[in-house]
């Protein structure tokens, strides 16, 4: 991923200061701060592969971001679309979970 800013890109940071927390810190500590290091890179890894995540949005029948889109389904505006919605609500929830959770749609039953 090219960044306007040079190397390191945000993403390069992030993975370092993850991969710093994840050997120095979590090999020279324990207990409590050894676990808030581990909590740390979760987070970073996640932030990381946000920033690194290139695939295109399902299109979101017009609507300017998901609350929007979920706002209009409440409204009952998509009720007869049923048929179209399911597909892109499913997408964006495995999109969530890719990088949330990364090997969660490997699972079985999942989609």
């Amino acid at each position: 991923m090219t960044s306007p800013y040079g190397r390191p890109t945000a993403a390069e940071l992030i993975a370092a200061v993850a991969e710093f927390l994840d050997t120095d810190v979590r090999e020279a500590t324990s207990g409590a701060v050894n676990f808030h290091a581990r909590v740390a890179v979760n987070a970073l890894r996640t932030v990381e592969r946000e920033l690194l995540d290139a695939a295109t949005p399902p299109d979101l029948f017009g609507y300017a971001d998901e609350a929007d889109l979920a706002a209009a389904i409440r409204r009952g505006d998509l009720d007869d679309r049923g048929a179209d919605v399911e597909p892109v609500l499913r997408r964006l929830v495995t999109r969530r979970l890719a990088v949330a959770h990364p090997g969660y749609d490997d699972s079985e039953g999942a989609s």
